[in-house]
């Protein structure tokens, strides 16, 4: 992976120091179910990223496509990720999003987590969020102790827990990113440029060294 285009993590790691965010050492008590699907994604990355040149583009996508189905909600996202426009949509069209876009997810996480020089995920906490949901609060940190913030906030349905949204550095929600450029994008040219937009990022990652996806 290549996260030095995330911003400044020297600001981060002295936010973490200040606030105290460190995480617990030493514990004991069975992980809830929210952050076990947390950590079964870490968990996947961690090993994507140590095989990432011996699987290359294609071998990461494979490997993570039934990981990331099972821990993300893609439908609820890819119905949240152009707002009112889903209601307006053919059920034909609402399939071809949902489909299109966990395409992307996949592609998404292919093309980024694409090497590994001794990154380690830490689940820092959990609270309750707005809705029923839960906020699980993570940071990725890197070998020379830079530091990513990366929350997930993940709802129950159908009887287990998935994610429906990431913060990046805490705050910068990827639902709500996503939503302002898909409902813009449907509003000026229609519901298909959303899919042809999808179409081309998927085929970006899949030709394009990660830095240049960034």
């Amino acid at each position: 992976m290549r996260p030095s285009k995330t911003g400044s993590f020297a600001l981060l790691a002295a936010c973490f120091t200040a606030l105290g965010l460190a995480a617990s050492a030493g514990a004991t008590a069975p992980a809830s179910p929210p952050v076990q699907v947390v950590e079964k994604l870490h968990g996947a990355l961690l090993e994507v990223m140590k095989d990432a040149e011996d699987l290359g583009y294609q071998g990461r996508y494979d490997r993570l496509a039934p990981v990331l189905k099972e821990t993300y909600d893609t439908a609820f996202m890819a119905e949240k990720s152009v707002g009112r426009h889903w209601k307006l949509a053919t059920a034909e069209e609402q399939a071809k999003l949902v489909e299109t876009f966990s395409r992307f997810m996949i592609a998404n996480y292919a093309g980024r987590f694409d090497g590994y020089s001794g990154e380690r995920f830490e689940v820092v906490g959990e609270e309750p969020s707005a809705q029923d949901t839960v906020l699980v609060r993570t940071r990725l940190v890197q070998p020379e102790g830079e530091v990513v913030q990366l929350n997930y906030r993940l709802r129950s349905a159908n009887g287990s827990w998935k994610i429906i949204d990431v913060y990046l550095n805490g705050t910068v929600s990827e639902l709500a990113l996503r939503r302002s450029e898909y409902a813009s994008l449907i509003k000026r040219e229609g519901w298909n440029a959303v899919i042809a937009a999808l179409d081309q990022r998927i085929q970006g990652f899949a030709t394009t060294p990660a830095d240049q996806n960034l």
